[in-house]
């Protein structure tokens, strides 16, 4: 089995799909998030997913409003991203209503603080964001490339404490032509006990069988419901099948 993990991406308190993380490439398929937030829980689905862009951009917490109203309206369980760099960021976006965290640049930029999150909170609620452009790790929202290569990236960050990890591969993100099953596979062949999140070109029900299919635990979409290529009824079956 499995994990369906429907996205909710924020701009100006929006719910947006960019292609390969370029803002130029905005979207706007939903004025309030919270209508899909209870489309995707009336499809069976229990854990969302949502990505502040604007606070990734800024490096601050600025849709914390928005998640308080997800949490506060559904019965979702949230994983939350975006502008997460202090221990206070963290208690606004678990004040909010998140059940878990996602970072990814201050992982990069200050591993001690992520490690102490980790430390505090536990690895069930801090997730470790290893989102790569040509398999290097990419942070600030995705415009800047570092030169962390990704496998060593988790698996320094697994040996001190970190269970969870979203991948994103931004070649992949929205552009709908399936993700990189071969990138995920060869994470966990090398770091097996970490939960690989995969996320990125998700195109169909087919591409989620394809996930599972290679074993990865959980899977992250968003543009291929949005765009309808998933449909709510087939997200239904899935969701119920894998329950």
């Amino acid at each position: 089995m499995i994990e369906l993990i429907p996205a909710i991406d924020l701009i100006d308190g929006k719910c947006v799909r960019l292609q390969q993380g370029d803002y130029g490439t905005k979207k706007v398929y939903n004025e309030d998030p919270l209508d899909m937030a209870m489309l995707f829980e009336d499809c069976g689905i229990s854990r969302l997913h949502v990505v502040d862009l604007d606070g990734a951009r800024q490096g601050r917490i600025v849709h914390y409003r928005t998640l308080e109203r997800l949490a506060a309206r559904t019965s979702l369980m949230i994983d939350f991203g975006g502008g997460l760099k202090s221990a206070a960021d963290l208690s606004i976006a678990f004040d909010s209503g998140a059940q878990m965290v996602t970072g990814g640049s201050v992982a990069v930029k200050d591993p001690e603080t992520f490690v102490s999150w980790v430390e505090t909170f536990g690895s069930d609620r801090i997730i470790l964001g290893a989102d790569v452009r040509n398999r290097r790790i990419a942070v600030s929202g995705w415009e800047e490339t570092t030169g962390e290569e990704l496998i060593p990236f988790i698996q320094a960050f697994h040996s001190r404490g970190v269970a969870k990890v979203i991948s994103t591969d931004i070649g992949c993100d929205g552009m709908l032509q399936g993700p990189s099953v071969d990138m995920y596979t060869e994470i966990l062949r090398e770091v097996p006990a970490v939960y690989v999140i995969a996320s990125g070109g998700v195109s169909s029900v087919g591409d989620i069988e394809r996930l599972e299919e290679a074993g990865i635990p959980a899977v992250i979409f968003g543009k291929a419901f949005y765009e309808g290529r998933i449909k709510a009824d087939e997200l239904l079956r899935l969701a119920l099948r894998n329950r």
